[in-house]
């Protein structure tokens, strides 16, 4: 077992590691340009972090390709889909503006990250353009680029995100329904239950 640190230990990062190179510096940019465009046209995932004053949250977020729509160069929005209903992520927004989000694109090594505000809003016009087929989203989420940058993806690698080799065996790890029923109290049919209900929705309820 790994002991916790000292609350003391505040090492020198200066030290420890090099400045970044000049190279990685400029390719920090304030707003989108054309290969920027080009990747968030393929995008499929994104995880979101936002926080507040009693907390923070990362979110996982996915769609179409194209599903983060480029409004213009300083600004992006996406549709925010149905969850588990937390809406953690919003409520941040309501009140810490600021977000950050971390794409990855199935298969490449390489990330690409955005950070700026965020706003949630309800226009009608902008929930229809960000509609999928007759889903209509109740709310999205618009935000004013501040930084955008690609970053390199050794984590990817490190991970064998991509490698089919590396895929965990579903029966190896407790199901959804096994650690509800645990957490409840509840029996192993009432989990097969769980299980069967999550299944379903994973595949068929996207949107709703």
């Amino acid at each position: 077992m790994i002991e916790p640190p000292l609350s003391s230990d505040r090492p020198d990062l200066d030290l420890l590691y090099d400045p970044p190179t000049e190279r990685i510096r400029k390719a920090v940019m304030p707003a989108l340009i054309p290969f920027h465009v080009r990747y968030l046209e393929k995008a499929t995932f994104f995880c979101l972090a936002t926080g507040r004053s009693i907390g923070l949250d990362a979110s996982p977020r996915g769609g179409p390709p194209g599903f983060v729509r480029v409004i213009d160069a300083k600004t992006v929005a996406f549709a925010d889909w149905p969850g588990n209903n937390r809406i953690e992520s919003m409520r941040n927004l309501l009140e810490d503006d600021r977000l950050g989000m971390l794409f990855l694109f199935p298969g490449l090594d390489v990330f690409m990250r955005i950070n700026g505000r965020g706003r949630v809003t309800a226009d009608a016009d902008l929930r229809t353009a960000l509609a999928e087929g007759p889903k209509l989203p109740r709310t999205a989420i618009v935000v004013t680029v501040e930084e955008v940058l690609f970053h390199c993806g050794k984590a990817v690698n490190r991970a064998r995100l991509w490698d089919p080799a590396a895929r965990i065996d579903r029966s190896s790890l407790p199901t959804p329904g096994q650690m509800v029923a645990a957490m409840s109290g509840a029996d192993a049919a009432a989990a097969e239950a769980i299980d069967a209900h999550y299944d379903h929705a994973m595949r068929h309820d996207l949107y709703g």
